[in-house]
């Protein structure tokens, strides 16, 4: 079966004979993965009147487990955003009744930023539909397929991951 990458990376080895290309036929796929993967995000998310910002603030809250809440420096270290667009994150998802800022007893200056009940049910609604597209994606993998795939994407993103600061 022969795919766009597959023709991209003949038409560089015919043009660029010099040039080892290989690393194309790998990372090509990735990235035109990543795109066909945030399309599905994208669906997956609108069908629950979400934009994948939005997701990723709710399910930072939902994986911390009950009571969902996190400190905004906590949020930024999982989204990774600034600060300016965190608080402008979290201004808009209180705006919609998804999450509430909670003074923090440990910090007098300080605050939480709680899932709301709403906010959570639109997290697992979400998640569970993201879910359903993710599965359609890997369709035509075996589960051992998919785990030998895992663990070699791993090796790949686990040292972008583990960089300082």
């Amino acid at each position: 079966m022969e795919d766009e990458v597959d023709r991209l990376v003949a038409a560089w080895r015919r043009e660029r004979p010099d040039l080892d290309v290989e690393p194309l036929e790998v990372l090509s796929r990735v990235s035109r993965l990543a795109r066909h993967l945030d399309r599905a995000r994208r669906l997956a998310f609108s069908e629950h009147n979400l934009e994948p910002w939005e997701f990723d603030v709710l399910t930072s809250l939902r994986r911390a487990g009950a009571p969902y809440q996190l400190s905004p420096g906590q949020l930024l270290t999982q989204t990774l955003v600034t600060s300016g667009t965190m608080t402008n994150r979290i201004d808009r998802l209180a705006k919609k009744g998804l999450v509430e800022r909670l003074p923090d007893p440990s910090d007098r200056r300080g605050v939480l930023v709680r899932l709301t009940p709403e906010g959570r049910d639109r997290a697992d609604q979400a998640l569970a539909g993201l879910l359903d597209q993710e599965r359609a994606i890997l369709a035509e993998l075996s589960r051992t397929q998919r785990g030998e795939l895992a663990g070699l994407l791993r090796q790949l993103t686990a040292p972008f991951d583990n960089i300082p600061g």
